[in-house]
């Protein structure tokens, strides 16, 4: 599996032919817009940040598009989603955190969430590899220290944050007891990683750092 971070919580997962854009930015949105064709887009929230199907829309692909709470199936690609509230300038939003298996590694992909998961959220994920987590402490997402406490709960290998600042990143990291290099992998990589299960399988709650494409 390929993953490269584009900014905000727009994260491309790719494993051969298949591209998976999770929070895509809109082209009405400001911040930094990436374009390319992806065959699933999974929309975290209803706001030009990320809910930008329009630029994941490219030549011959139009994404399935998957939002809101439920069990979704494509190509034998199978998610289920369950939503969490926000609020943001006085109006309400449900956010869709997203859990997948991709080339055989569990995704956690939680949006733009801003509480911490109830019980039954937590039966929902179950086990998980992977957790993409938002660390941006704004009005709608975790701030550093929240955002690192429900990561470590749930015991994943890797942990990847997304959405952040420069300033909030150094936070998040402490609190997650993040070193230079963790099991020979290096906390600081590029904007590309490429993972196997069998490059994670003996870690435990790894933060790995993608820097904004």
């Amino acid at each position: 599996m390929i993953i490269t971070y584009h900014g905000k919580a727009h994260i491309k997962l790719q494993v051969g032919d298949l591209t998976v854009a999770c929070g895509p930015v809109s082209k009405d949105s400001k911040s930094k817009q990436t374009k390319y064709g992806a065959d699933i887009a999974l929309i975290p929230l209803d706001m030009s940040d990320y809910n930008g199907v329009d630029n994941v829309t490219h030549g011959n692909k139009e994404p399935f598009v998957i939002k809101g709470a439920g069990e979704y199936e494509y190509n034998k690609f199978f998610v289920k989603a369950f939503s969490t509230p926000s609020t943001r300038d006085g109006k309400e939003y449900q956010n869709t955190s997203f859990i997948f298996n991709l080339d055989g590694i569990r995704v956690l992909y939680l949006g733009v969430i801003h509480q911490m998961l109830a019980p039954e959220h937590k039966e929902i994920i179950d086990n998980v590899d992977i957790v993409f987590v938002p660390i941006g402490g704004d009005a709608i997402s975790l701030n550093p220290y929240d955002a690192s406490k429900l990561a470590m709960s749930l015991g994943p290998k890797v942990i990847i944050p997304m959405d952040y600042t420069e300033d909030l990143l150094p936070i998040f990291l402490k609190e997650s007891g993040a070193k230079a290099k963790t099991e020979g992998i290096e906390n600081e990589i590029s904007e590309k990683l490429t993972l196997k299960y069998k490059d994670i399988s003996a870690l435990e709650c790894v933060v790995m750092r993608l820097h904004e494409m």
